[in-house]
């Protein structure tokens, strides 16, 4: 019980001093992904940064295909780390490098890629079986291509 209230206030205590501050920005998320068949990827995005060299990127996702010729769905979780080395330049440096891993039922693939002001990504990686779908062991070459389209961006198109 000690230990647990002293985690806990370890905790507390390192929050109040802690003096980040990251804006976030929600997203809508749709892609697409190879991973021995074709998926398509719906899902939410956040968007975390402090300055803009460095953004740290959240996803969760249904992957949506086939596998053996039936239909499939998987849940998938992403995160992402997405890095341009000019720092004070706004949108005129709206490429970043990314490094990422994403994570399903069936397996988990590291990867790396592209993106276009965080919004369109282009990624490639290898993926590592978990379990079968559908009979088929999902392992070899991952690569997807996704749109995050803010939210602030739908209200105003939507008025």
């Amino acid at each position: 019980m000690k230990f647990r209230t002293l985690i806990f206030a370890a905790l507390f205590f390192c929050g109040i001093f802690a003096n980040a501050q990251f804006t976030m920005h929600k997203m809508v998320h749709a892609g697409y992904v190879y991973q021995n068949g074709s998926f398509g990827t719906l899902g939410a995005t956040l968007l975390f940064l402090e300055n803009d060299d460095v953004v740290y990127r959240g996803n969760a996702a249904v992957m949506l295909g086939a596998a053996n010729g039936k239909f499939a769905a998987m849940p998938k979780v992403q995160g992402d780390i997405l890095i341009n080395f000019e720092r004070g330049v706004d949108f005129y440096h709206a490429y970043y490098f990314l490094a990422g891993a994403e994570a399903t039922t069936k397996y988990f693939a590291p990867k790396i890629g592209a993106t276009l002001a965080g919004i369109i990504d282009v990624t490639g990686g290898y993926a590592f079986p978990i379990a079968k779908l559908n009979g088929q062991q999902m392992k070899g070459l991952n690569i997807s291509v996704a749109l995050n389209v803010p939210i602030v961006l739908l209200n105003e198109y939507l008025k």
